[in-house]
């Protein structure tokens, strides 16, 4: 239970950090939520709990590939918002747009014989 209760702990540490310091500076703020810090943590956690490294190298394959239609939240939602768009409407677009574009990832790499 501690060893799950520090994983939450530190993980939750990471959002609190990127949201304070974003605060102070938009780009001190955008580099640490840039850093794939929860991405390392999870194969970690997740070498710690399984020492298995064919899962890890599938996780960082996944994520690699993830990635990419992630980026569809970053270019949408401030084109919204710049557009005179509230913010939860934005954000609900920005959401929206995101998930097609996950699905449209998979459904491409299904396509290319990838498998994640």
């Amino acid at each position: 239970m501690l060893y799950v209760t520090i994983k939450v702990l530190l993980t939750s540490v990471l959002v609190v950090a990127v949201s304070e310091a974003a605060k102070r500076s938009a780009l001190f703020g955008a580099l640490i939520a840039s850093l794939p810090l929860t991405s390392i943590l999870a194969m970690f956690w997740l070498y710690i709990d399984t020492g298995d490294t064919e899962k890890i190298s599938r996780l960082s394959t996944g994520i690699f590939w993830l990635v990419l239609p992630s980026l569809v939240l970053f270019l949408s939602l401030p084109v919204l918002l710049r557009s005179g768009v509230g913010f939860y409407p934005s954000m609900a677009v920005s959401i929206g747009l995101t998930i097609g574009a996950y699905f449209a990832m998979l459904y491409v790499l299904g396509l290319a014989g990838i498998e994640i």
